[in-house]
């Protein structure tokens, strides 16, 4: 399915009492809704993913998979202040004509839900089956199950929180601190901050999987070296790969509203929050995720009615909810609590 693009020609109010003129939304989907509009489901993106699911979770996406076309109506949506087609950096200001860069407003993970919505409603879903997101996508859901409890009859959550740790936040500054050490991150050009992005990347690669796997799979058998390591090129090419295809505002600012995601923000506390929300939740952690341990899910499950926490052995951490599709599936498939 090819990339779609709905325009809201009206100013878009962002959480920090800013403005955008207006807003593009690039999103796609999948399969067909039936005619009871009770197979949607609705999936948030991470980090530096795009809205095309089969592109990044082909695991869980797709024909003879979990969550198949011919079964479900799948959307995705990109996020606010990416750079794959919804308003960001790279977008044209339409009140300068010219692209933002640096001078995009940060934006909060509510801002991207309120994005969410105006899709939502542009197509006409009133009901969402199941909501499904990992890391920062399970930011939104929770934000979004907040925001409108109707919404939800299921949330997947998966190797995600309730606010941004101390852990994350420190994490994200110091990638973010890598970007602004390039003295180009400001110019005025798509490839701006490459080098810093590169930097960020690397900093990000090694939260995203831990020490076992890089030991099993990029320590050096030659006991001869002294420059040129395995995991030293794996790095650099991670690095590489993703200045390839993202941009250094677009990353700095995505950072940035992780930081801001907080589910108790202006409500009462976090715990009042969570035992607000009414979808029946499953909440998926992974065993060895070093960048949102178990611990966080666990707590998820402790204060959301309606919920049950399972726990996926893996040995890729964060990235296991990635990779490990046909684990992740098993307790999905299982997942018909009310």
């Amino acid at each position: 399915m090819s990339k779609k693009i709905v325009t809201y020609p009206h100013p878009f109010k962002l959480e920090s009492g800013k403005y955008l003129p207006g807003l593009e939304i690039a999103y796609h989907t999948y399969g067909q809704l039936n005619a009871e509009k009770s197979n949607v489901i609705w999936i948030c993106h991470a980090l530096t993913a795009n809205s095309d699911v089969t592109d990044w979770w082909s695991s869980l996406v797709g024909k003879g998979k979990r969550f198949d076309p011919a079964d479900y109506y799948i959307i995705c949506a990109n996020i606010l202040a990416s750079c794959y087609g919804t308003t960001g950096p790279l977008s044209i200001n339409s009140e300068t004509h010219q692209p933002y860069y640096s001078s995009f407003p940060q934006v909060t993970i509510r801002d991207m839900v309120n994005a969410h919505i105006l899709l939502r409603e542009h197509l006409g879903i009133k009901k969402i089956h199941i909501g499904l997101g990992g890391s920062m996508g399970g930011y939104q859901l929770l934000e979004w199950a907040f925001m409108e409890p109707a919404v939800f009859h299921k949330l997947v959550l998966l190797t995600t929180s309730a606010k941004e740790s101390a852990w994350g936040i420190a994490i994200h500054t110091a990638q973010r601190l890598a970007i602004e050490t390039d003295p180009t991150w400001k110019d005025r050009s798509a490839s701006a901050g490459a080098a810093g992005l590169k930097t960020a990347r690397a900093i990000g690669m090694l939260t995203y999987r831990n020490y076992e796997l890089f030991v099993q799979t990029q320590d050096d058998p030659e006991h001869q070296k002294t420059d040129h390591f395995k995991a030293s090129s794996y790095i650099h090419y991670q690095g590489e790969k993703l200045v390839k295809r993202f941009n250094a505002q677009s990353y700095w600012l995505l950072t940035k509203a992780m930081d801001s995601h907080n589910i108790g923000r202006n409500r009462g506390s976090v715990e009042k929050a969570l035992s607000q929300l009414s979808a029946n939740t499953l909440i998926i952690g992974i065993n060895s995720d070093m960048l949102c341990p178990l611990t966080e899910q666990k707590y998820l499950a402790e204060h959301i009615p309606h919920s049950v926490c399972v726990s996926i052995d893996s040995s890729y951490g964060h990235d296991g909810f990635l990779i490990e599709g046909k684990k992740i599936a098993e307790p999905i498939g299982k997942f018909n609590f009310i």
